[in-house]
């Protein structure tokens, strides 16, 4: 039965894959499950695998993490009919896979039970720690999927229907199950385990996201304050843990961070990957990332709304001189820095869907080329790509904690201080400008004051003014990369996303049509597609004649909304159901696999 084999496949023969760099990890398949537990290496090479799993930005090749993986959010404006969707109704078949949860429960339990004498106590409880991490960040990933979801901390056998047809645990059972496991391990795993191995600093790194996002989804979506409490208090002092060490720091400028060749030894990350042409290791990253290249994807109107003025205001609010002027030239100017770094300097066509391109991920010096000679360096094309890439940044444990600290008081914890804002935001917000920045008039935003927030006259009345300004230092920060539309579920903030009330979603960048020059490679005639709203919102359409009122943030009529998702009857857009086939699959086994909460059950 196909469901069966998904749930639990059968490991025969256990693959080892490593290199000691973390690049190449060649597969090694002379040791087996009958004499693969012979020494710590062999442990070391079995752990390795998951780190393509669950390190974004530790694939080869073109692969989609970030920017074109993570099209689903109130950021990203698509060139397509309708906008990225939710699902809206139950699929034949799906179904969660267990075989991660499957393979760490096999290296927990051969540790365990085939290795006494073969390490020491302190190299037991490492791996033992190592272990127990992965299979946490699996559980996790599957509870923030579907809610419930069956728990295993041993290897089911093959003969078990029982326990292979094991129904939904609930999800505290489960969170409470992954909160130990991520105790022991940040216990238990080495404070250093050599260079691009998981030590306890990355271990604590990614309990502040795990724990920060069952908290408040424990306190948004299930208002149980209690059960929020308990994981706001681990994301707090996960975070403590990072932060004194010390070890780690604000030093380099936003852009630099995703396009270096070298990230070796800089403080801004916690755990990065290292790319080497050497090794035939590279990616495709910054090819998508080259305004040569044509990208369906840009800015939503909505999203660039939200920087932040170097004022530290809101842009309504902002004292800054044409802080109402939303034309590149100018706002990159006014705005905090991160967005001068995130999109190309002019707009462009390359970009369909807002004219604005998003070139986070693509270096000056390959813009510089461009200029110059009209081509990318060749590195920077197809995948021959080598910048290293920052799979977990200080910036992020920083806001994780700020936040938590945040929810915390709202729930009866200690209030946020303004030394906390200095150590978190403010730290963030006076990084290093680039010298290309500062030379288009790039300035470090003001320090946030938690005596003086801005009055955001777009705030959402239901969070307070604290947690909205965290909310956004979050958006500019991690802009175009994995966390947007897990922080909207994870807010219970999914309404955010519907284009019909927030037309701002389904406009781009602010441009000038009526110079058709000054939008680089647009096409020489507008067509009645091509059209502009004001910053009401207020929309004009090309007609032939009124080529001078063609200034605003770019529509086309041709890139629609986003389907109806919310408030319909047996949908969740919050949490993903499992296929009738699989519910069919255990009533015919004689078991019962209940649906997603909010889907219906039966076809």
């Amino acid at each position: 039965m196909k469901f069966k084999y998904i749930l639990l496949s059968v490991i025969s023969t256990v693959f080892f894959t490593g290199c000691e760099k973390l690049l190449d990890r060649p597969p090694l398949t002379s040791y087996n499950d009958e004499n693969g537990w012979s020494s710590e290496a062999n442990v070391r090479l079995y752990a390795n695998k998951y780190y393509t799993t669950f390190f974004h930005g530790f694939n080869a090749g073109l692969y989609s993490a970030p920017l074109t993986g993570y099209t689903l959010s109130d950021d990203v404006f698509s060139a397509q009919k309708n906008q990225s969707n939710f699902a809206v109704a139950v699929p034949p078949s799906a179904i969660w896979d267990y075989n991660i949860i499957r393979s760490t429960n096999i290296m927990l339990d051969r540790i365990s039970n085939k290795m006494a004498g073969v390490m020491n106590q302190e190299a037991t409880n490492h791996w033992l720690g190592i272990g127990r991490f992965f299979r946490a960040m699996k559980f996790a990933d599957l509870v923030f999927d579907y809610g419930d979801v069956p728990f295993y901390d041993m290897v089911p056998a093959d003969n078990d229907p029982v326990s292979l047809y094991k129904p939904r645990d609930a999800r505290d059972v489960v969170m409470n199950a992954v909160y130990d496991d991520l105790e022991f391990a940040l216990q238990n795993v080495r404070l250093n385990d050599g260079a691009q191995n998981v030590n306890r600093y990355v271990v604590a790194a990614y309990i502040s996201r795990i724990a920060l996002h069952e908290a408040t989804w424990q306190k948004y979506y299930y208002n149980n304050d209690q059960q929020s409490r308990k994981f706001l208090d681990l994301a707090i002092k996960a975070g403590d843990m990072v932060i004194s060490s010390n070890r780690y720091d604000i030093v380099t400028d936003y852009k630099s961070l995703f396009t270096s060749n070298d990230l070796k030894g800089n403080r801004d990350c916690i755990f990065y990957r290292a790319y080497d042409a050497s090794l035939n290791v590279k990616h495709g990253v910054a090819s998508n990332s080259n305004y040569q290249t044509s990208i369906n994807i840009g800015p939503t109107t909505d999203l660039i709304k939200a920087y932040i003025c170097v004022d530290g205001e809101a842009w309504q609010n902002s004292t800054e001189l044409n802080a109402a002027d939303f034309s590149l030239q100018s706002i990159i100017k006014t705005r905090d820095s991160r967005l001068e770094a995130t999109f190309y300097k002019a707009p462009t066509f390359m970009g369909k869907s807002s004219l604005w391109f998003v070139n986070k991920f693509f270096p000056r010096y390959g813009e510089k080329a461009i200029e110059e000679s009209g081509t990318a360096p060749a590195e920077l094309r197809g995948t021959e790509n080598v910048t290293d890439y920052p799979v977990m940044r200080y910036s992020e444990v920083l806001l994780n904690w700020i936040e938590a600290k945040a929810e915390s008081a709202s729930l009866g914890g200690g209030a946020v201080t303004q030394s906390d804002i200095e150590k978190t935001i403010n730290k963030i917000r006076n990084r290093p400008l680039a010298e290309e920045a500062i030379a288009k008039g790039v300035k470090k935003t003001a320090g946030m004051q938690i005596g003086s927030l801005p009055n955001d006259p777009d705030r959402d009345p239901s969070v307070s003014s604290l947690l909205w300004e965290i909310r956004r230092e979050r958006r500019m920060e991690f802009t175009f990369e994995y966390s947007r539309i897990a922080d909207l579920k994870r807010w219970k903030k999914l309404e955010y996303m519907d284009t019909q009330s927030n037309p701002d979603l389904i406009s781009g960048g602010w441009v000038d049509l009526s110079a058709t020059t000054n939008v680089i490679s647009f096409p020489a005639a507008l067509s009645n597609s091509d059209g502009v709203a004001n910053t009401s919102g207020q929309r004009t359409y090309y007609n032939g004649t009124n080529a001078g009122n063609m200034k605003g943030f770019y529509i086309n009529k041709n890139y629609g909304e986003r389907l109806p998702f919310l408030n319909i009857p047996n949908v969740n857009p919050y949490l993903k159901p499992v296929g009738f086939n699989q519910i069919n699959d255990y009533s015919i086994m004689g078991y019962i696999l209940k649906q997603t909460e909010g889907w219906p059950q039966e076809n």
